[in-house]
């Protein structure tokens, strides 16, 4: 059992506030310096494009040093071990799997029914190795550097000083807000950003662990652009299935991806009520 330390702050929400200040900062600084990256992957890519390895570089960079800052706060301002944030494996693998199918189960939801009213069809597949395996890497560093920054330590101190459903909330705008510089977003792709932060930390509130998040982000990012050809909140990939699209952009999302669409938002609320009340029958009040 982990010693208990007094943290060198009490309030979480304190805590949570001094991170977001400082993760802001390097968020902003990785922005401004690498524009030139960033714009040259935004102009589109073919596969073998330079642009998306450039992109993952810069990004586990700045993933590099959210994760440095995350394990000092935690280790000496909250007291606590960096495990404590959420990563024990044993007895949550079966959160995890919940995780990586609930994210499939929309994904090929919305997919079926964009595809039955004729809104996009799947034309082509191709199989290009370096870069999808490129994009496995990415899309890994994603899902475990935003579910350790947005769950792991801010929704956790959060729930240190509030309500669970509150902290929830403040999360899930903080993690649409980090996404509002992203190509071609949108007001309603932020709503749905939004969504997707509270379906992401639904299971985090009950369990404190972060393999469902993880598991759900990365399978929702890998499967949506490069396996089966949407954007990814705006960001074009090399793909498996190469789509043509012939509906309108409310309701296939545009250039922004599937996060961007009409139907993502009531996917997301379902699959959203669905997830509630399975934890909530899991995981009762007087068991958390």
């Amino acid at each position: 059992m982990e010693a208990t330390h007094t943290p060198v702050i009490k309030q979480g929400w304190i805590r949570a506030v001094m991170y977001v200040i400082v993760v802001s900062l390097v968020v902003y600084s990785f922005q401004v310096f690498g524009d030139e990256i960033m714009n040259q992957f935004r102009a589109g890519t073919e596969s073998g494009d330079e642009g998306i390895l450039n992109f993952g570089i810069l990004y586990s960079l700045m993933g590099l040093v959210i994760f440095i800052i995350t394990f000092l706060m935690r280790r000496f301002i909250d007291r606590k071990s960096f495990e404590s944030l959420g990563f024990t494996w044993k007895g949550y693998s079966n959160e995890a799997g919940l995780g990586f199918f609930g994210a499939l189960a929309i994904l090929g939801i919305g997919s079926l029914i964009l595809v039955a009213t004729g809104y996009i069809s799947f034309i082509s597949a191709t199989f290009n190795i370096h870069p999808l395996l490129l994009e496995v890497v990415m899309m890994l560093v994603v899902a475990f550097v935003e579910e350790l920054l947005f769950r792991g330590y801010l929704l956790n101190n959060l729930l240190q000083s509030m309500n669970k459903w509150i902290a929830l909330a403040i999360s899930s705008v903080l993690f649409a807000l980090f996404h509002q510089a992203n190509p071609d977003v949108t007001v309603f792709a932020i709503l749905n950003i939004l969504l997707a932060g509270i379906l992401l930390g639904l299971n985090y509130i009950f369990t404190r662990n972060l393999w469902f998040g993880i598991c759900f982000h990365f399978a929702w990012n890998y499967f949506q652009g490069p396996v089966l050809g949407y954007d990814v909140s705006g960001l074009k990939l090399t793909s498996i299935v190469q789509q043509a699209v012939s509906g309108p952009e409310a309701w296939t999302g545009g250039p922004f991806g599937f996060e961007g669409s009409l139907l993502c938002p009531l996917l997301f609320v379902v699959a959203i009520a669905i997830f509630a009340f399975l934890f909530l029958k899991r995981y009762p009040p007087a068991a958390i």
